[in-house]
């Protein structure tokens, strides 16, 4: 999708309406510096705009994103293309989704990591000075990033298509 062959197509049909920008803008809640941007082609409408964007401007959805007016034959092609183009922009690989979701994992559980690695590391140092065994403490947090990593493996697997279900307690 050409941002700017849409945003003239945009305003041409508003002017063609008669209204301004701030006329526009109200109708659809939004400012007139927002459909100056549109018009400029800085920016895309919304998603949840270009139905009632359509409406107001008396154009298809697919007219808009094709940023012209289209005849019968043009329209199914046009439908196709716009369909593709929006799928391919906004759909991201398996392994992109894989590592953005490791990396937020990462990032939302460092400081719990960091954590638990002082208290694992401050409680061994307590426990070999009073001479009792390290694994009063360290056993359990062992258990806890066990638990915590086999439930985020499995999270992955439902949204990956590779489940393996948690083990069932008997």
């Amino acid at each position: 999708m050409d941002q700017v062959k849409v945003g003239k197509f945009i305003a041409v049909l508003r002017k063609e309406q008669g209204m301004t920008q701030e006329a526009l803008g109200r109708k659809l809640g939004v400012t007139n510096k927002t459909v100056s941007r549109w018009e400029t082609g800085r920016y895309m409408p919304d998603i949840e705009l270009l139905l009632p964007l359509g409406e107001v401007l008396d154009v298809s959805v697919n007219e808009l994103l094709a940023g012209k007016r289209l005849s019968d034959e043009q329209f199914r092609k046009q439908a196709d293309e716009n369909l593709v183009e929006a799928v391919r922009e906004s759909c991201f690989t398996v392994e992109e989704r894989k590592k953005f979701f490791r990396k937020k994992w990462r990032r939302d559980h460092l400081w719990l990591i960091l954590v638990l690695m002082l208290v694992a590391a401050l409680s061994t140092v307590y426990l070999i000075a009073h001479r009792m065994g390290a694994f009063v403490w360290v056993v359990p947090m062992l258990i806890v990033f066990w638990e915590n990593n086999s439930m985020m493996s499995y999270v992955e697997g439902k949204v990956y298509g590779d489940p393996k279900p948690p083990k069932k307690e008997k």
